[in-house]
């Protein structure tokens, strides 16, 4: 059975007719109001400029001696960031431990910098403590700058000091 021009032009009005009252009630105002889920309060930033300047770098990814936002190593972003806040701090991990004025670890404040034994060099790891039990840092190779908790088993094993620049 095939279909007749005289039988499409009399369903084209119909069709249109149709499509105006769909669209229209997307337009129109709902009958009673919907409500918007509350804001949700931002994650507040680290109060240290150092610390906040790292924290604008999250997501950055992980080259190794980079020190740039294209991408970092631990003492990289360490460097970047403390010069970015007019802190003057050494490039290397070692010389930001040597030269940092050391913090008792059970007075952490946020702008401290943590420092990890990862393998059989004395420090090997640095990353800059935000408060909260959290530091910001340059991982490893393959992953990101990010947030991670003074808690976890892995970085309380490895913590050997705290350093504090003015």
């Amino acid at each position: 059975m095939g279909f007749s021009s005289s039988r499409f032009s009399a369903l084209v009005p119909a069709g249109l007719l149709a499509l105006v009252i769909i669209a229209s009630g997307c337009a129109s105002e709902p009958a009673h109001p919907v409500r918007q889920p509350a804001a949700q309060p931002r994650a507040k930033l680290p109060q240290h400029p150092g610390a906040g300047v790292a924290a604008a770098q999250v997501g950055a990814p992980y080259r190794y001696g980079g020190a740039t936002p294209r991408g970092f190593d631990c003492s990289g972003l360490v460097y970047y960031s403390y010069r970015k806040a007019g802190i003057r701090v050494p490039r290397t991990t070692q010389a930001q431990l040597r030269n940092a004025n050391r913090v008792p670890l059970t007075q952490l404040q946020p702008g401290d910098l943590v420092f990890f034994k990862l393998d059989r060099r004395p420090v090997s790891h640095v990353g800059i403590y935000t408060g909260n039990d959290r530091f910001i840092h340059a991982p490893s190779s393959g992953k990101r700058v990010s947030f991670t908790t003074m808690n976890d088993p892995y970085w309380q094993a490895r913590l050997i000091a705290a350093g504090r620049y003015y």
